[in-house]
């Protein structure tokens, strides 16, 4: 299997201060695992993440990466509403 063939994935993350970071992967526990260790993005080394919050699968990278964008436009208030959302679906 290609990475191609691969679902993707959007993810939020909770960090130590608060602050919410969000992403796309094929794999949400490496890529976590990557932002723990201070190698996942400039974000996250600044502010280490505790948690995974919430992912949500997409049907391909575009569908994944059009929803990142319009989740970084979002308060962090509104992205732990969307996160309550996910996780009841």
């Amino acid at each position: 299997m290609c990475k191609a063939d691969k679902p993707w994935f959007v993810y939020l993350l909770e960090c130590v201060n608060g602050k919410i970071y969000t992403g796309i992967t094929t794999n949400v526990t490496k890529r976590f695992q990557k932002h723990q260790s201070g190698k996942g993005a400039k974000f996250t080394k600044s502010n280490p993440p505790s948690h995974i919050l919430v992912s949500k699968k997409c049907d391909n990278r575009s569908q994944a990466s059009k929803m990142e964008y319009q989740i970084k436009q979002l308060t962090a208030t509104q992205k732990r509403a969307l996160s309550s959302e996910w996780s009841n679906d």
